[in-house]
């Protein structure tokens, strides 16, 4: 392991044991150190060469190493949740061009989460061989925004823009449905661009419209395209 690259330098300002600050440096060095080398080839030598400190001040905050990798997972998804729920504020509101805004809404998901490096890593990398640790990732990211997604396809349905039995489950759909087209290209290290991300999107939202949306409303929007391609 290459252990001295890119050491990061860090005052030393800290006082008591258990200071918030030193905590967060031991947390960010963590991050840093099994977002590029995972979690097996984490080294709590390294970890506490990067932020700083000794490796039994590690442990005087963290207990063991599985201890330390759960809060580095809560702290990856804690930032990657940020951005989510930040963009769950743009879901649409109203039936009004419900396709285009769900096609943008999508998009925009895509880039802020499907595609976070970090959380991406820990997925492909690492949920096989540390399950324990993998469930505490999935506690702490698809849970909690299949969640959200649900209570927004709710208001729409409480509208009569939708017709939904379980908003769980269509949340559910809706994400992998929108992950559908690009999986392969993720698994593979991929970045798909821009007009792959909308051609996934519009495909989702189209396939989950015709599920969901109101036989009406469902005829509408296949009228509305057959006009527009025309």
């Amino acid at each position: 392991m290459k252990k001295n690259a890119d050491l990061a330098t860090y005052p030393d300002t800290f006082g008591q044991r258990g200071h918030p600050g030193k905590r967060d440096l031991i947390l960010g060095a963590a991050a840093e150190a099994v977002c590029r080398y995972g979690f097996s080839g984490a080294c709590i030598d390294d970890i506490a060469e990067r932020a700083q400190v000794s490796r039994q001040t590690i442990y005087n905050n963290y207990r063991d190493r599985n201890a330390l990798f759960r809060a580095v997972i809560e702290e990856v998804m804690a930032r990657a949740n940020a951005a989510v729920f930040e963009l769950l504020g743009s879901f649409p509101e109203t039936g009004d061009n419900l396709e285009a805004d769900l096609v943008g809404f999508l998009v925009r998901l895509s880039r802020n989460c499907v595609l976070n490096k970090d959380g991406r890593f820990l997925v492909q990398t690492e949920g096989a061989s540390h399950p324990e640790l993998f469930e505490t990732w999935r506690k702490h990211g698809p849970l909690k925004l299949t969640s959200a997604l649900g209570a927004s396809l709710a208001k729409l349905a409480a509208k009569g823009v939708l017709e939904i039995d379980d908003f769980d489950v269509a949340a559910r759909q809706l994400l992998v449905l929108n992950h559908a087209d690009i999986q392969m290209q993720v698994l593979l290290g991929e970045m798909p661009s821009d007009a792959e991300l909308e051609s996934a999107a519009r495909n989702a939202a189209r396939t989950f419209l015709r599920a969901y949306a109101p036989p009406t409303a469902a005829k509408n929007l296949v009228r509305a395209r057959s006009l527009a391609s025309a």
